[in-house]
Parts: structure tokens; C-alpha cells; sequence
């Protein structure tokens, strides 16, 4: 059973302010495949997506990269259809061995960097050869959990609460054409 109903996603949504565009967000795809490319062309890596934030990210930037990779995911979730972390929930890892090979881990957004950080060391702990970070958003503030940087980011965000593209509030609007921000009032 959803937590909030349809008329309240709605609600949110319309009170909502947009922070980027579907053409600023489709802009930033490019250049972040573009980095990704000239970086990793002769890498043969493996595309590790997080699930479920990281699913439109990865397809949007996987479906741009013009060279030889292999694509696997893990589903690891902080929020569980809140709007607050907790403790991390590991629910599904990669099928593909990891050892030995450069895998670039893709995510919708690096906030406090918990589960980043941890997906980074899982990989490590797997004996990849380089692991390396991609996210759409990375948000703007000083109380990141972790020291994690991302490798390639697509667009910065003040800290607010953004949706779209990935990223949900409270299970919806992953689907929004642009990053949204949501009225705290």
C-alpha cells in the first residue's frame, strides 16, 4: 500500500519548482557520456547501475557510450519510500564478476554519500581493478556522511529535496521530465 495517495503526489508535484529542464538534463547526458567516453573508450568496463534511482541515468547515458561495456546492477536503498535515509538495505547484487575490472558505478544523486561510499567498497571488497562514480546530481551542502567525490557528474543542486529523472518522492514522480525541486511549506 503507498504511503501517500495520488492526489497528494499531485499536489506536491504542482506546488513543485523546476530546478532543470528535460533539455538542461538531456544537455548535461551528453557531456557526462562524452567525459565518460574519452575516459573510459578503451577500458572495457562494466556500467553497474543502482537501483532504482540510478535506472534512467544509466539507460540515458549507456545508450550514448559507443564502445564495448557489460551492464549489471545492484539494488541497494537507503530511503525505502521516505524522504529520510537510514540504515542501507542491500536487496540484489551485481551478477557479473567484478574482480579485475573497471567498473563504473551509476547512481541519480550523491547527497550524504553513504550509499555510494558503501557500493565503492563493496566493489573494491570484490577485487575490481578501478571503480569509478557517475551521477546525475550531485547536491550542494556540508554534511555529506562520506568523503566520496563523484568521477562524473552531470548537475549540482543546492540542498533541497529534487525529484525527476530518476530520483522519487516517496515512490513517485521518478518519471518527471527535469529535476524538480519540492515547496517545503
Amino acid at each position: 500500500m503507498p504511503t501517500i495517495s495520488s492526489s497528494q503526489v499531485k499536489a506536491v508535484n504542482a506546488r513543485a519548482r523546476c530546478i532543470y529542464s528535460e533539455e538542461q538534463v538531456e544537455a548535461a547526458f551528453d557531456k557526462m557520456a562524452a567525459a565518460i567516453t574519452q575516459f573510459l573508450v578503451e577500458r572495457d568496463p562494466i556500467l553497474l547501475c543502482t537501483m532504482h534511482g540510478g535506472l534512467i541515468t544509466t539507460a540515458k547515458l549507456v545508450t550514448r557510450l559507443r564502445f564495448p561495456l557489460q551492464l549489471d546492477y545492484l539494488h541497494v536503498t537507503r530511503y525505502r519510500e521516505s524522504t529520510h535515509g537510514t540504515d542501507l538495505d542491500w536487496k540484489c547484487y551485481p551478477s557479473l564478476s567484478l574482480q579485475d575490472r573497471v567498473v563504473l558505478v551509476v547512481d541519480d544523486i550523491l547527497d550524504e554519500g553513504t550509499t555510494l561510499e558503501s557500493i565503492v567498497e563493496y566493489c573494491k571488497k570484490q577485487e575490481a581493478a578501478e571503480v569509478f562514480t557517475a551521477v546525475l546530481i550531485e547536491k550542494l551542502h556540508d554534511h555529506k556522511l562520506s568523503n566520496i567525490v563523484a568521477d562524473f557528474v552531470g548537475l549540482k543542486v543546492d540542498d533541497c529535496y529534487v525529484y525527476g529523472y530518476g530520483m522519487d518522492y516517496k515512490g513517485y514522480l521518478r518519471n518527471a521530465p527535469g529535476i524538480f525541486a519540492i515547496d517545503e511549506g
